[in-house]
């Protein structure tokens, strides 16, 4: 590492809020392209992190580059509405294309969080009601609405006293008793949970809204039965509650449809979306029907940098990406691939508890292999010893025990052999460092 590098990161700690400059692993880069990023050490990583499950066309497609520079020539901000452009309004006739049901209607921002924030105020402002209920272990984003409904971590709501929302159970399948039917427990329970709430708590006439990831994210990458999202389709009809999906991490064929509304099969009223719409550049968007939508009127919300014109052509060129690529397709494939590859680690590897998959939303859960509890301070170990060896995971759960595996999608069934070899090695280190041999298959 140079000496420039060396004393840039010496004084990181000094100029970037520890919030955000303590993530993991800190790793410095020079360069990203496709599936890797190339260190200052001169290393190449094979990157299954896709920048938090942002650049799922890969780092710096070569059609997403481009089309960034087209439009910097043109234009490099909006405001929209003050100005209109093209780029923006052909974003929106293409996203009404590939939107579940009838969602065709949207509201542009920069991030996740903001997709959300609209999400919910749009809800209020239609139904007049102020109250939103949310599942435990779901992330919405930090900011004060968002974190309202936010409950993956306690710490993110401490001494912010957040307000305006329920909490109730996400499907616990881990919780089924033996001989049950896993689909129809957990819809039993969220039946429960629902009329617990409106017993106890509030009313469904005082309830504007339910916001649901339909996998949870940072939350652990739960995957909960089909039959679990359209009971609770059901249940918010029955209430005339308004369904609102946070497909920030979902959206864009991680869960190899274009949306995880495609995959369960469940038509929500609301959706935020953001991360790989634009794959890397800042842009959300909230989303609903032009007869909710326009029931919003104008001033009610607004913004200067949402729809950004580059970050729309960069987002238009990730739809011709994703369809000339067959991205969707290719997401299945190597997802199959890659969880079949990660049980048959889980068979000879006792620090992994669990493996949940849905197309390349991989959570890989990392247990003590005596207690079986989650294991952390492992968890981290692994994931320095899987860096050493030249692959970069992430984390989640609620305490901290899940490695994300969420490649690009353009990532190619050698990719995920060569990395999984790797993650594999990492496994073997820690094993012997705690003194814990792996189990030779049978």
């Amino acid at each position: 590492m140079t000496q420039y590098w060396t004393h840039r990161l010496e004084r990181m700690s000094e100029r970037l809020a520890p919030s955000m400059a303590k993530d993991h692993p800190n790793l410095p880069v020079v360069k990203e392209e496709g599936c890797y990023y190339y260190g200052v050490d001169g290393r190449q990583y094979l990157d299954f992190t896709s920048g938090i499950a942002t650049t799922n066309v890969g780092h710096r497609h070569p059609k997403v580059v481009d089309a960034i520079k087209e439009g910097a020539d043109s234009l490099a901000h909006g405001p929209s509405g003050v100005i209109i452009y093209e780029s923006i309004l052909k974003l929106a006739d293409r996203l009404a294309e590939i939107m579940p049901g009838n969602l065709d209607c949207f509201f542009f921002g920069n991030s996740g969080t903001e997709a959300v924030e609209g999400a919910i105020k749009l809800a209020k402002h239609v139904t007049k009601r102020p109250y939103i209920v949310s599942f435990i272990g779901g992330f919405h984003g930090r900011s004060m609405g968002a974190l309202s409904v936010t409950s993956s971590k306690s710490k993110y709501r401490q001494y912010l006293h957040p307000q305006g929302s329920y909490h109730i159970p996400f499907a616990r399948i881990e919780d089924c008793p033996n001989g049950e039917d896993p689909e129809e427990y957990t819809v039993r329970q969220l039946e429960k949970d629902f009329q617990r709430l409106f017993d106890h708590q509030v009313t469904p006439e005082e309830v504007a809204a339910v916001i649901v990831e339909p996998v949870l994210g940072e939350g652990g990458y739960v995957v909960p039965p089909k039959a679990w999202l359209q009971k609770l389709r059901e249940l918010c009809d029955t209430y005339d509650l308004l369904l609102i999906f946070d497909e920030v991490q979902t959206g864009f064929g991680r869960t190899g449809e274009w949306f995880a509304a495609d995959t369960f099969g469940v038509v929500p009223d609301i959706m935020a979306i953001a991360k790989g719409i634009a794959n890397g550049l800042p842009l959300s968007a909230t989303v609903a029907s032009k007869e909710l939508m326009h029931q919003w009127p104008l001033g009610s919300h607004a913004t200067t940098f949402g729809g950004n014109p580059i970050a729309c052509s960069a987002a238009n060129a990730v739809l011709d990406v994703m369809e000339e690529e067959s991205l969707l397709e290719n997401a299945k494939k190597q997802g199959a691939h890659a969880a079949n590859k990660l049980r048959e680690l889980q068979d000879k590897h006792p620090v992994i508890g669990n493996v949940r998959a849905i197309g390349l939303m991989i959570g890989i859960e990392i247990v003590d292999p005596v207690t079986k509890k989650p294991d952390s301070e492992g968890l981290f170990k692994i994931l320095d010893q899987a860096l050493e060896q030249g692959v970069l995971f992430y984390f989640g759960g609620n305490k901290t025990e899940i490695i994300r595996m969420i490649p690009p999608l353009t990532v190619t069934e050698d990719q995920i052999d060569e990395g999984l070899k790797m993650f594999e090695e990492a496994l073997i280190a820690y094993e012997k460092e705690i003194g814990h041999s792996s189990i030779s298959v049978r």
